[in-house]
């Protein structure tokens, strides 16, 4: 096998392959000789026409077979042969066979930047404090507290802040409804019926909660909400509106006392010192969790200012596209409408850049760091983990797999894993230091 490599910019090189006849030859004649023994000729019993007459009436699908057979596995060669680092490839094209059965293709591919590691090996990290204080458990208790509250009638008196409102209300702009001049706009900037509204300085429209203060039952007044000038709905910023609000009810948080009936309610059967106990122990549990956060936040920090390259642009370009589509699913998933994202097209772009860099970079080092310490993925790491997926979305293993496989993310399953397991080694070897006074 013959290999030219033409490097191009942007990171990418062409690969120009060329099997020799002999290699070629004996694929087609294992190929040819299948056909040979099952193919239907007219004039000659199955089986029994010759290679020649086989050869010219099957040439084309002879050839095809012959292709699917040998460039990808040509392809894995030139790359180990020329010890090509490859990123992607981005085109196996031009597929040609000579008279004398030798065949020759290029492939396209974009190359892994070449950079130094640093020595990644007791990487400093300064953790989180891990201990727990009756303060963060007291803080977890009044956190429980409020989410178990009631919420009681409290008709004979005007609303006053901290009261949740039970509103029905409907704005206006110059006369005209803001559900017409702002149709995309969040419903709750047009109106609505039993409206809960907690009644606090910051909470909702400007001043709204302010102008609802001493408002009592059934009573209906006009709350006037001025916009600011870059208030992100473009129809309503720096425009007034007038919103007609009736008060239906008035609701009065109720806090539960702490106490062993309260625990008992949150745990059946267990007193209040059970519940601290329990609150505890989560606390511990979250406390883990933020202190693998804290070192791997700061390992990939570490790795990211002491390693120094260019991402491939064709790279970059279709990174960025993928963490722009994810950025957009995430904010219709939060009920942004696709008006809001349009106009903010230009930060989302700026965001999924930012995204898509860090992200490669990341796994670019990451990478080579398993590729110096032989970390690899082996089956039964990509089957624990599949087992995991289907258990996380109640279906079968087999099911998982199968899914896995037709959307040809399985590959990039085995990536997580692998840079998982140099994250883990990472974490392993880090070098903790103690937390100064100024940062406690």
């Amino acid at each position: 096998m013959k290999v030219q490599v033409e490097k191009k910019p942007e990171s990418v090189s062409t690969l120009k392959i060329e099997l020799l006849a002999e290699e070629v030859s004996k694929e087609w004649n294992a190929i040819a000789n299948s056909f040979a023994r099952f193919a239907k000729i007219p004039g000659y019993r199955p089986g029994k026409a010759p290679r020649a007459v086989v050869d010219k009436r099957f040439r084309k699908e002879i050839q095809d077979e012959v292709t699917k057979k040998l460039v990808s596995k040509s392809y894995r060669e030139a790359i180990e042969q020329k010890k090509l680092r490859v990123a992607s490839l981005t085109n196996l094209e031009d597929v040609q066979f000579g008279e004398d059965k030798s065949m020759r293709f290029q492939a396209t591919v974009v190359t892994v930047p070449e950079f130094k590691l640093p020595d990644y090996k007791n990487i400093s990290v300064h953790l989180p404090d891990t201990n727990i204080t009756e303060a963060e458990i007291d803080a977890t208790l009044e956190r429980l507290r409020d989410q178990t509250a009631d919420f009681v009638d409290a008709p004979d008196r005007p609303a006053q802040m901290e009261d949740f409102a039970v509103i029905d209300f409907e704005g206006t702009m110059e006369g005209k409804p803001i559900s017409e001049i702002a149709p995309n706009a969040s419903k709750n900037l047009h109106g609505g019926k039993r409206f809960w509204l907690r009644l606090a300085p910051d909470n909702f429209l400007p001043k709204f909660s302010e102008q609802v203060v001493g408002q009592i039952k059934d009573e209906t007044r006009t709350v006037t909400v001025d916009f600011s000038a870059d208030f992100l709905v473009k129809e309503l910023a720096g425009r007034q509106a007038s919103y007609s609000v009736t008060l239906r009810e008035i609701k009065e948080k109720v806090l539960p006392e702490v106490n062993d009936e309260f625990a008992a309610k949150l745990l059946p059967g267990k007193t209040l010192a059970d519940l601290r106990h329990t609150i505890e122990h989560d606390l511990e549990h979250e406390k883990e969790h933020q202190v693998e956060h804290a070192k791997e936040e700061q390992i990939i920090n570490y790795l990211h200012e002491n390693t120094k390259f260019d991402i491939p642009p064709p790279l970059l370009r279709n990174e960025t596209k993928r963490a722009l589509t994810e950025l957009v699913q995430r904010n219709r998933a939060r009920g942004i409408p696709d008006e809001m994202l349009k106009e903010k097209e230009k930060e989302l772009i700026e965001t999924a850049a930012k995204v898509a860099y860090h992200r490669l970079k990341t796994n670019f080092i990451l990478e080579r760091i398993a590729e110096q310490e032989t970390v690899e993925v082996t089956r039964e790491d990509v089957d624990g983990r599949i087992r995991h997926e289907a258990q996380h979305y109640n279906i079968s293993s087999d099911k998982m797999r199968k899914e896995l496989e037709e959307h040809d993310r399985l590959n990039a399953l085995a990536e997580q894993i692998l840079l998982g397991k140099v994250l883990d080694f990472l974490k392993a070897n880090v070098s903790v230091q103690p937390v100064s006074e100024e940062k406690k």
